[in-house]
């Protein structure tokens, strides 16, 4: 998953893991879950839960605190309303809601059902502090689309996660379904319901669905079938029209992968959002085990769209390596509402996100310039976080501050650990064994149904690989050594310089420009601290500004989220006016958007390369 924050997810392009109990006991009943699509009532749905056969006097049902894969306390439980326990004649039973996310019911030997009614995240984003990350969100858009992300709707009962579930979703007729969730197939089944099972809980919340009129393409990738399908709500996006860059990327990825192969289906469910206040804003995607949700904005241009879907997907898909293959304990047996976190985040997000970028180079779909220009973006970004922070400590912890907010930095720093590995591992082993190698050999040890223990991962890498690696985790991993980036590049031949580069009018890469105020989010402000493009810089614009007025809107969330989005179309002709509060006092900054850049630092090869480097080299970008 990538998670952005509130104004970069704006525009930025940019798990779950769990093994299938085989159930074989007839004695074991199903828990029975009933969604219904249909009839709406005040953008809710109702839910029905049937836990089958209990034999306890009081027993708790939960809706999840946080997910696989989401790295934050979300609380889905808060958008749940109108919670009953009923009997099998409809008489409401005793129940105490003990906080957001947990209700427990008395006289429980006789309940038959729970029922509840759930509303959607997308419409509240702007409204609440903490916004649920839009891929790990919910959308009830009456006879036009639902996105079910599952963990947002189907609850469970204390001890009873390893039953199995049957999920019976009565839905509009013009809809179609896309999820890697397995169909029971009914002979009474008509066009409004659809059926189904799940071998435990945890394969339910690890199935998105999503609900739309047919917009769906499918092809293969070797032997793992992918489908694509598109809620774009305009209709001006279609499946077909995105279907050829995707089948090239993933095709270039299996080709990078080789034998790693953790799936036979994979599901990629794209939501465009429309940008109004009421629709989803947190741009990215949430990875599952044989599927992805992903959000971005339907206002994005073709090229930029397409451009978007590779980096973020392909993101995604390699989480098929870790930590849907090789993953601990903490992630196998995850706990919904009270979890333990694992310490490697650093391999989870950052080894996911360099072979994202590095099978781009390897599979020649990016040269090597563009390659440098994403590591060191990489290395800027990373500069907005705490580079002494233990990348163990910070994993482990990532649901608590100071180490939450650092999050971000999995997928810059983290990245980066990866490519320093690599080149070190390169050296030492004359080019033959690099990250990809490490990952293939762990794969083989554990995979999808065998969990690593947490404290005994780096151990082991050390003993598969070389002694030098032991010094490498203890400074930069578990340590708070920062690291020295051009010592490493220099084994392969290159350095880095400073440079101009082009950057978005609000956003560098993943970093900001502007932000909102976290006590009132209409309080639009330009950031203190960090340097500022050509575009704010030529306007005479200062850290600390806050927005007032663009070209005559006056500004706040909803507003700047649409001149985010009008921005992709300016030209550097295109004249702004913008009226900011600087210590009080109104300034008005006017002139022509141009061409927005920044003078950033660069990866550069360097001359008079010595034969070792350049094998090194020629072994790393497999030239």
């Amino acid at each position: 998953m990538k998670k952005t924050s509130i104004l970069a997810s704006l525009i930025l392009l940019l798990y779950s893991c769990g093994a299938s109990k085989n159930i074989k006991s007839a004695k074991i009943s199903n828990v029975h879950a009933t969604i219904d699509l249909i009839n709406v009532v005040d953008d809710k749905v109702m839910v029905t839960i049937n836990p089958g056969d209990l034999n306890k006097e009081t027993v708790v049902f939960y809706i999840p605190k946080t997910v696989p894969g989401t790295y934050s306390s979300d609380n889905y439980g808060q958008y749940i309303e109108g919670f009953k326990a009923l009997d099998e004649k409809g008489v409401e039973l005793p129940f105490n809601k003990m906080d957001d996310n947990t209700w427990s019911i008395s006289n429980a030997t006789g309940l038959d059902k729970v029922i509840y009614y759930v509303n959607d995240t997308y419409d509240t984003e702007s409204e609440v502090k903490d916004a649920v990350f839009s891929p790990a969100g919910t959308n009830i858009l009456k006879g036009e689309n639902f996105m079910l992300n599952l963990h947002g709707f189907v609850g469970y009962f204390k001890g009873l996660k390893e039953r199995p579930y049957e999920l019976l979703v009565k839905k509009p007729s013009n809809l179609v379904s896309t999820t890697s969730l397995k169909k029971k197939v009914e002979e009474n089944e008509g066009l409004e319901t659809e059926t189904f099972l799940a071998a435990r809980y945890f394969e339910v919340i690890d199935n998105p669905i999503l609900y739309a009129k047919p917009n769906t393409e499918s092809f293969t990738v070797n032997d793992i079938r992918v489908t694509l399908s598109v809620y774009s709500p305009t209709g001006i996006y279609s499946a077909t029209s995105l279907k050829p860059q995707m089948e090239e990327m993933m095709r270039a990825q299996k080709n990078f992968l080789g034998e790693i192969d953790g799936t036979k289906e994979y599901n990629i469910l794209l939501y465009l959002s429309t940008l109004e206040s009421t629709d989803a804003a947190g741009f990215g995607a949430l990875e599952h085990h044989t599927s992805t949700v992903v959000v971005l904005p339907e206002k994005m241009p073709k090229p930029a769209l397409d451009e978007a879907m590779k980096d973020v997907v392909s993101h995604e898909f390699f989480h098929i390596v870790t930590p849907l293959n090789v993953h601990s304990e903490e992630v196998q047996y995850f706990d919904f509402n009270n979890p333990k976190m694992s310490q490697h985040l650093w391999m989870y997000e950052g080894t996911t996100e360099y072979f994202a970028n590095l099978f781009q180079i390897q599979q020649g779909l990016i040269d090597e310039d563009e390659f440098y220009s994403r590591l060191m973006e990489k290395v800027n970004n990373a500069k907005a976080y705490d580079d002494t922070m233990s990348f163990t400590e910070m994993s482990k912890n990532i649901l608590k501050q100071p180490y939450e907010k650092n999050y971000a930095n999995v997928y810059e720093k983290g990245a980066l650990i990866n490519m320093v590995l690599d080149i070190q591992l390169r050296e030492l082993s004359g080019g033959e064994k690099g990250v990809l190698w490490l990952m293939k050999e762990l794969s083989k040890k554990y995979g999808n149904n065998t969990p690593f223990k947490d404290e005994s991962l780096i151990d082991e890498i050390v003993v598969m690989t070389y002694p030098e690696i032991r010094n490498f985790f203890d400074a930069y991993v578990i340590g708070t050594t920062p690291i020295n980036y051009n010592e490493f590049l220099a084994k392969v031949g290159l350095t880095s310089a400073i440079v101009e580069q082009q950057t978005g009018y609000f956003l560098n890469g993943e970093i900001p420009f502007i932000d909102a105020n976290p006590e009132d989010q209409n309080i639009i402000f330009i950031r203190n601290g960090i340097t500022l493009n050509s575009f704010f810089n030529d306007l005479g614009a200062k850290g600390g500004d806050v927005l007032k007025s663009i070209n005559g809107t006056p500004i706040n969330l909803e507003a700047i989220r649409a001149i985010i989005g009008q921005s992709f179309t300016w030209t550097p002709e295109t004249e702004i006016e913008m009226v900011v509060d600087r210590n009080g006092v109104e300034t008005i900054l006017k002139g022509k958007v141009g061409v927005p850049t920044l003078q950033v630092e660069t990866i550069t090869p360097i001359e008079g390369l010595n034969g070792n480097e350049a094998a090194i080299r020629a072994a790393w970008l497999k030239k």
